[in-house]
């Protein structure tokens, strides 16, 4: 057993004669080899071969490992590890919470203040919003990674705010586009990539019901804001909407930014564009990112577009403006349950079945829905299933990455789906327009898109174990 364990030892502390071509090579310290989850972390007793256990048992002769990267290090739950996920909560809500009712506005702005604007270009004003918020994902994880989350989440609450009372002042379409589809979003960016990378810090074995708690902030803030801006509309008007929902965001911005913290010091490295290639020579990565483009790409359109189809199947205008709150309120369930059950089954399997669930309603339900019980309906079943993939994208890749570049590259893959986003809306509203009105193309669009996605996803599972049935 000596012998077992003094070999162990020499392999954990061995150091590479060269440097491998991969950005957690180039990157990681010491000359030592990352630790990701997909290789050195995630392994337990159980998991280990006898060999490997009798290793462990003469852990007397071992080193200790690398501070902070080591699984036993992760508190996994106390006071200040709860408090970082419910001001994430907090910043999801206001981040995430806010994109998921832009379906409200194009309802709302077509009908009102940019009725002589076409869909397709009133929905520039959505796609632009959740451009923002995600393409600065690599430069705001840099900046993370060499500062922390405080200064990133004070510039956030004060763009988010103040574009938001902005967009209350605006009465033309490119005031619309400044105010919330360009500064709002930007500071709502700010907001979301440190809570997502601060979150992770704490967890190791609970990390998906982590991200799952703390993604549920952007469930109920799609279940509370669009009802409280069609509330208020009617009694004060467009511009205090605007106004009361920037009010209720600063409060809880403030709690946010008194709560979430990281558990590591930040760790500047001077900025490199390679930086951000390097992951993407890595097969898991690139097909995890790929396979999260295209379901991107599709996820949106419902949000954007389910109440416009609704009314023009001959749902009521009263009953349409629930069909937003009603999807946000069950993917709170869907952004939890399927992270507490990714930790138990696996985080690349529960993705691949919630995936293919969101495809399958998006062809077999809402592409033939005609009247008000299958949109209600739809509407319920993809708010699980889609919400999934908020709390699990950057859990899958936190999985296959060195958690010491986790905001540069969780970063990276949420820029590239950022350009599906943006592109998304403008392709949905011109595929309505040239259909004269109907939905029909937009659906099948959707679905499409979106199944190319799961079967990615698949092929990065594949990857990684094969097609063995195993925790993945």
């Amino acid at each position: 057993m000596a012998s077992s364990s003094t070999s162990l030892t020499s392999t954990v502390n061995e150091k590479p004669n060269h440097l491998p071509k991969k950005s957690s090579d180039l990157l990681s310290t010491n000359g030592e080899p990352p630790e990701t989850e997909a290789n050195a972390l995630p392994e337990t007793s159980d998991d280990l071969s006898p060999d490997r256990q009798d290793a462990e048992k003469g852990e007397t002769d071992m080193k200790p490992a690398f501070a902070g990267f080591d699984p036993a290090s992760f508190p996994d739950g106390g006071l200040k590890a709860w408090l970082a996920v419910s001001g994430s909560f907090c910043c999801l809500f206001c981040s995430f919470g806010w994109i998921n009712c832009i379906g409200v506005f194009q309802a709302y702005y077509q009908e009102n203040q940019l009725k002589e604007y076409s869909p397709s270009t009133i929905s520039w004003i959505p796609s632009l919003t959740v451009f923002f918020m995600f393409a600065g994902g690599p430069f705001w994880g840099k900046l993370y990674d060499n500062h922390g989350p405080r200064y990133l989440l004070l510039v956030g609450s004060f763009l988010h705010v103040f574009g938001l009372m902005m967009a209350s002042l605006s009465h033309e379409y490119y005031q619309f586009i400044l105010s919330q589809g360009v500064c709002s979003p930007i500071g709502a960016s700010l907001i979301f990539y440190p809570a997502l990378s601060s979150t992770g810090t704490w967890f190791f074995k609970r990390r998906a019901l982590a991200f799952g708690i703390m993604a549920a902030g952007s469930s109920l803030g799609g279940v509370i804001l669009p009802i409280m801006v069609n509330k208020i509309i009617p009694i004060s008007g467009f511009p205090w909407a605007m106004r009361g929902v920037a009010f209720l965001l600063l409060g809880l911005l403030v709690y946010a930014n008194l709560t979430v913290r990281s558990r590591l010091p930040p760790s500047p490295k001077p900025w490199s564009l390679m930086e951000f290639v390097y992951p993407f020579q890595e097969l898991p990565y690139f097909l995890v990112v790929s396979a999260s483009f295209l379901f991107f790409f599709g996820m949106f359109l419902p949000f954007t577009f389910i109440i416009l189809s609704a009314e023009h199947d001959g749902m009521s205008n009263s009953l349409a403006n629930y069909l937003i709150p009603i999807l946000n309120a069950v993917s709170i369930f869907g952004r939890t349950i399927p992270g507490y059950i990714a930790d138990k089954t696996g985080r690349f399997n529960t993705m691949i079945v919630t995936s293919f669930l969101s495809t399958i309603l998006v062809l077999a339900l809402w592409l033939p829905a005609r009247g008000n019980v299958p949109y209600i309906l739809f509407a319920a079943l993809y708010g699980f299933s889609s919400g999934a993939f908020v709390s699990l994208a950057p859990a899958l890749v936190a999985q296959i990455s060195d958690i010491r570049q986790i905001g540069v590259r969780t970063g990276a893959m949420f820029a590239v789906i950022s350009v599906a986003a943006l592109v998304g809306n403008p392709i949905g509203g011109a595929l309505v327009s040239n259909e004269h009105g109907e939905y029909l193309h937009l659906e099948i669009f959707c679905g499409i898109v979106m199944l190319g996605g799961s079967f990615i996803f698949l092929a990065s599972r594949w990857s990684l174990a094969g097609l063995k049935l195993c925790k993945v």
